[in-house]
């Protein structure tokens, strides 16, 4: 994973990191074309590391009637659930009826459209639930007692981005970590771009046929760096936050709850032992690395969760809390504070002048639809860059995808047999996270002894060394919080003690 030297020259450079950036980088390098991608941060350290963890077709934009969207992102369920089943899993969501706020028969037709809207091959249909006999009432209070059931995925989000980044280096990609943007000119019919290694200070020079600016909440500040180019879309800031709080019911179902306010917040199993609730919608006008959560949001959760569950959640089953931002762009309205006037859609921007390299910008998208809006990127760039390939993503698995005719399920059992000295949660972290990447990982050993020192839960040794040698984590944060989520498990002290081993690992 050694850097480029200075002078590098590429076909594509993607600037951006998270999911959007490399889902491009993936569909360009397997296309045929050089690729380098720069994020000035850890990957997915910003949006895609703090998002809702569902690939789902948003049900609440029914309401809206986004149809195009949400029957696209239903289509990538499919697709996402078929080339990466270990990071995309199902979920069953229990809907509550509130009689107040919708009809039964509303509530109806949007779970029919919801089930026929795109093709569904691997999920179950929506249904009508009674609570008195269903497993999933013995969580709410007894005045709800119809309901419906639809179907949905969980998804690993910072995984996903690690996923499409190794997909884009098996194809031949460059990718960089922690390598800042500093500026682009058009010179000789090409880009020639600086950046700036931020943690040795090293400057290097590209020279790229095209450029894509998929920089998420950072997309106009790097707009701002390119020379002769000014954005006509103004982008907004929402911060989502999130709850992560103790197991609260021991099923696998999650919760889609109508709050008083007339939103709609989802509150679901998550990392086994906890339950993850949220999201909150709140304009950020600071800069999106500063973004937190804030007290007032973490009441109105609470208090929102608490309407419907028997056992109150209260802030001492708190155990983690995130805030993200995403980038959205107005559609309409100005900036008049009303969220409404924004698009959960995508939209791209592309400058060419009289034939001269191409700069791409890309708005908004969501984690559900991150494939797609790649090949609709590469599609805008089709007119200036020739193609030695046709896309693949749509039938290429990810690396650690590749399951075969027992899929996922089968994958996971002769784990677990082939591998009888360690014990069979660990089997299964392993393959949630590293699918059949797992076989590398383990390599010749046979009990966890033989993965060297355990720092906590069950991160050992080599794990660590498998994250910084193949992923490009560098401290405890990359490991724990993003590729792993074991922060949740360790104290402390052993998280201090896996910084250090992180920081005596690395170079120099």
């Amino acid at each position: 994973m050694a850097a480029p030297d200075a002078g590098q020259d590429c076909d594509l450079l993607v600037v951006g990191g998270g999911i959007n950036g490399a889902a491009i980088a993936c569909d360009a390098a397997g296309r045929g074309m050089s690729v380098i991608l720069a994020e000035q941060r850890d990957f997915a350290e910003g949006t895609s590391s703090r998002s809702s963890k569902l690939i789902h077709g948003g049900l609440r934009y029914l309401q809206t009637f986004d149809f195009r969207m949400v029957r696209e992102a239903l289509i990538e369920r499919e697709i996402l659930m078929a080339k990466a089943a270990h990071l995309v899993r199902p979920l069953r969501l229990v809907l509550p009826h509130v009689a107040a706020q919708r009809p039964l028969w509303m509530i109806r037709l949007g779970l029919f459209l919801y089930d026929h809207i795109a093709p569904r091959r691997h999920l179950p249909a929506s249904e009508t639930l009674n609570f008195a006999e269903h497993p999933a009432g013995r969580a709410l209070k007894t005045e709800y007692r119809r309901g419906f059931a639809y179907s949905d995925c969980r998804g690993d989000d910072a995984r996903l981005v690690i996923a499409n980044l190794l997909g884009a280096q098996r194809h031949g990609a460059t990718i960089l970590a922690r390598h800042a943007f500093l500026s682009a000119a058009r010179e000789g019919g090409r880009w020639r771009c600086q950046l700036r290694n931020v943690e040795t200070g090293e400057q290097r020079h590209i020279t790229a046929r095209a450029i894509a600016n998929a920089a998420g909440p950072w997309v106009t500040q790097v707009a701002g760096s390119i020379g002769g180019f000014n954005t006509a879309h103004k982008l907004r800031l929402v911060k989502g936050s999130h709850l992560v709080v103790r197991r609260q019911w021991p099923e696998e179902h999650g919760y889609f709850l109508q709050t008083a306010d007339g939103r709609l917040m989802e509150a679901f199993p998550y990392e086994e032992d906890f339950t993850s609730i949220g999201t909150t919608d709140e304009a950020w006008d600071g800069v999106p690395e500063d973004v937190v959560i804030a007290a007032n949001e973490i009441d109105y959760m609470l208090a929102e969760v608490n309407r419907f569950f028997r056992r109150p959640v209260t802030r001492d089953d708190i155990v983690w809390m995130y805030a993200g931002v995403r980038p959205l762009f107005e559609v309409g309205g100005g900036r008049d504070g009303n969220l409404s006037t924004l698009t959960r859609e995508y939209k791209f921007e592309i400058d060419h002048g009289d034939g001269q390299a191409p700069l791409l910008t890309v708005f908004g998208g969501k984690l559900t639809t991150h494939r797609k809006l790649a090949e609709h990127a590469l599609a805008k760039l089709a007119p200036f860059l020739k193609f030695p390939s046709p896309g693949r993503t749509a039938t290429e698995m990810l690396p650690g995808g590749d399951f075969g005719s027992g899929g996922y399920a089968g994958f996971e059992a002769a784990l677990i047999r082939d591998h009888g000295g360690f014990p069979a949660r660990q089997m299964r972290r392993y393959a949630r996270l590293y699918g059949t990447r797992t076989r590398d990982l383990l390599a010749h050993a046979k009990s966890p002894d033989d993965l060297g020192r355990c720092f906590g839960a069950d991160l050992h040794a080599r794990e660590i060394d498998f994250l910084t040698e193949t992923e490009w984590a560098r401290t405890a944060d990359d490991i724990l919080w993003r590729r792993t989520k074991l922060g949740l498990r360790l104290s402390p002290q052993e998280i201090e003690a896996v910084a250090q081993y992180v920081a005596a690992r690395a170079p120099g």
